[in-house]
């Protein structure tokens, strides 16, 4: 479900149940992420999917990269997967507005 950059916020704040998904690479994500995501970098093909099965799928995810894209066909295939509730944030890191981080060296 593509949600806009408000609703995502919004509904991720009051959700006691929720992960944060980063599907960027290693390098965009060294640009900054939103605080408290877990990244695995959806151009791992293989990997990702490996990755991404050993998820909690009981958990909610909200999903994003950097324009909205790739985090919708992460949704797609987590949904393929088993997972009942992910989130896609519209218009993805480019156009977030909220807290940014930086990863841990």
């Amino acid at each position: 479900m593509n949600l806009s950059q408000h609703d995502w916020t919004s509904q991720l704040a009051a959700d006691s149940n929720a992960i944060i998904l980063d599907v960027r690479t290693e390098d965009e994500c060294n640009e900054g992420i939103i605080p408290d995501s877990i990244n695995i970098d959806i151009y791992k093909g293989q990997g990702f999917i490996y990755e991404v099965d050993a998820l909690d799928k009981t958990k909610n995810y909200y999903v994003y990269c950097r324009a909205g894209s790739r985090s919708a066909q992460a949704c797609n295939i987590m949904s393929q997967m088993g997972f009942e509730h992910t989130y896609n944030l519209e218009g993805g890191f480019m156009n977030w507005q909220g807290e940014v981080a930086f990863p841990k060296e």
